[in-house]
């Protein structure tokens, strides 16, 4: 049963899928700005930071496959309840966390709730409403996730300053609350269901594997990685042999799809990794508070607002190729610039310049990366594309923040501000090589399609995934 978008069922479906998406972007990113508070207070090492960061990364890239196949065959609304369910519960053990390694484990679970919101709150959305209605919702979901994309971490950060940091985790209760309330407005979704297929030791290695990898950059030790790279290795081979897979490699024949992912990695990985340093370098570099550390990359979020519909009109001009590569190139231009912010410079000569030059590549960039993932697979395979496409952003973020303490050369700090002062120019002129190559493979290998149908622009620091238009 499908619902009009101009109805009441359509008002709680937006409503009840806006809140999830904010939740999961409080989980994710909002964290940021807490992260000196949090090692100050309980207190935590550099590396165990590091992994309140990406223990709740790792489980939602590694689950989120899966949580698809559970959301096709058990209903996207259900999946969707109980994953807010999990994660208002591991929200709560956050926020009353005694000790770090205490806030890690109720990271790791906060991560496999979010994997099941995640697949099932969009596909949620595109598979309820009406066809006719389905561009226009998404883009309503689009534009409204990005307000609270661009406000969230002033308002974590406001948090740290007027009260504490287990209030950034405590935000969630009320949103997971009104979620809920909404979704039960809401309709059942009753598409067809299809047979279970839940691909455990998929999952497991996926989780393994990433896990290992990450541990390894983190630890700076070689062992972990060797077994983390072992199962992802593991993990392609039995993919190719089960029937019905949690990871469908056959798509991955397809050249362009193929060099879109690999541009996402890159370039969805630099963003998160960006992010983080610029916000470390606002608080323990320039004096920020957090309120203001959060505030600072509010104009680049506001950039892509205004540049993002542009872009999609642009796509249907002259194609995909060249203005996801014009666009990546200038966030690449962006990072320079932050690369030489230093203490003593205004905010306007040190963070600003470089923001709107990564809101304006950002902005460029979105709308063709989409379109390119929608052009390059059948239409029958949309929704297993845009899954995958999700996850390649979500790997790329988890890694390039892993490797933030690599770059910066912390291995045995107590802390980031001495290896901020000595080598954040250099991780951030690294993180801007990384995006420079995702610019050249987007030039060199991304076909330069046209497409007409309406492209939705994801909010910035949700990553960009393509549109599941039939389900997901």
């Amino acid at each position: 049963m499908t619902v009009k978008l101009r109805s009441p069922g359509g008002a709680a479906l937006v409503t009840a899928t806006v809140l999830a998406s904010m939740v999961g972007f409080v989980d994710a990113y909002m964290i940021n700005v807490a992260v000196p508070a949090i090692g100050r207070d309980l207190p935590a090492s550099v590396n165990q930071l590091q992994w309140v960061l990406t223990g709740y990364l790792i489980t939602v890239a590694s689950l989120l496959l899966l949580a698809g196949a559970l959301a096709d065959h058990f209903g996207r609304k259900r999946v969707l309840i109980a994953g807010l369910l999990v994660m208002l519960v591991a929200s709560v053990a956050c926020a009353v966390a005694p000790n770090p390694g205490a806030l890690i484990a109720a990271r790791l679970v906060q991560g496999a709730g979010g994997a099941l919101v995640v697949p099932s709150s969009l596909a949620l959305l595109n598979g309820s409403l009406r066809t006719q209605d389905r561009a226009r919702g998404i883009g309503i979901w689009a534009g409204i996730s990005t307000l609270g994309t661009t406000l969230g971490p002033y308002g974590g950060g406001w948090l740290v300053d007027h009260a504490s940091w287990r209030w950034v985790f405590l935000v969630n209760l009320p949103l997971i609350a009104l979620a809920l309330l909404v979704l039960a407005r809401v309709p059942a979704d009753t598409e067809e269901r299809r047979p279970l297929s839940v691909d455990v030791v998929g999952a497991l290695l996926a989780v393994v594997g990433l896990s290992g990898l990450i541990y390894a950059l983190t630890v700076s030790s070689w062992w972990p990685g060797m077994v983390g790279a072992a199962c992802l290795a593991a993990l392609v081979l039995v993919e190719r042999r089960l029937k019905r897979p949690m990871l469908r490699t056959s798509l991955f024949t397809s050249r362009p799809f193929d060099a879109i992912n690999v541009a996402t990695v890159l370039f969805y990985g630099a963003i998160s990794a960006a992010s983080y340093l610029v916000v470390l370098l606002c608080q323990l570099r320039l004096g920020y508070t957090a309120t203001e550390a959060g505030a600072a990359l509010i104009p680049e979020s506001a950039v892509f607002l205004i540049v993002s519909p542009l872009a999609g009109a642009l796509v249907a001009r002259i194609g995909t190729r060249w203005p996801m590569a014009a666009g990546i190139l200038l966030v690449a231009v962006g990072f320079v610039w932050l690369a030489a912010a230093q203490p003593g410079q205004s905010y306007v000569a040190s963070i600003l310049p470089g923001a709107i030059l990564w809101g304006l590549g950002l902005g460029l960039a979105v709308a063709p990366l989409t379109a390119g993932v929608l052009a390059a697979v059948p239409d029958g395979d949309l929704g297993e594309a845009s899954a995958i496409n999700d996850a390649a952003s979500r790997v790329g973020g988890v890694v390039l923040i892993a490797l933030v303490p690599l770059l910066l050369g912390v291995s045995g700090a107590t802390d980031f501000a001495g290896p901020l002062a000595d080598r954040y120019r250099f991780a951030m002129v690294v993180l801007a090589v990384v995006t420079l190559a995702a610019a050249v493979l987007t030039a060199l290998l991304v076909p330069s399609r046209r497409v007409t149908a309406p492209v939705a622009a994801p909010a910035p620091r949700v990553h960009a995934c393509a549109v599941p238009m039939k389900g997901n």
